[in-house]
């Protein structure tokens, strides 16, 4: 039950999710956010422009991304070490609701876009959970 309520308040940050705002906040803080958050927006921006992917995880994914990107939250991203804590939370949470859906070809693209963005990356990097 408690998944669901976690899914259900992730769900409403959907709506700050647009292409844009994910591109500038990307590029904005990926090298501040670290490998794994990077990861893991990955995974979940492939996931979602997947056409086969579930509609109730899109939602779910969409959620997750509109919490990465949305410009305050319970942590601001500003403060070192625990600024994207709580975007990691978000999207692992996400990650591991819709695991089952994503495909190696997604976790390839993520992996690639993570390696062109870190150059070399330590494999336990991409260890989620």
């Amino acid at each position: 039950m408690k998944d669901l309520e976690n899914e259900d308040k992730l769900v409403k940050y959907s709506e700050h999710y647009s292409e844009e705002k994910f591109t500038d906040k990307l590029l904005k803080v990926a090298r501040k956010a670290g490998v794994k958050v990077i990861y893991a927006v990955f995974l979940l921006y492939y996931a979602l422009s997947d056409s086969t992917f579930p509609a109730k995880e899109r939602l779910l994914i969409l959620g997750a991304l509109g919490y990465f990107i949305l410009p305050v939250d319970l942590i601001p991203d500003a403060i070192p070490f625990l600024g994207f804590s709580d975007d990691l939370i978000a999207l692992v949470f996400a990650v591991r609701r819709v695991y089952i859906h994503i495909t190696p070809e997604i976790k390839e693209k993520a992996r690639a876009q993570v390696l062109s963005i870190f150059g070399k990356v330590e494999e336990k990097d991409f260890d989620l959970f």
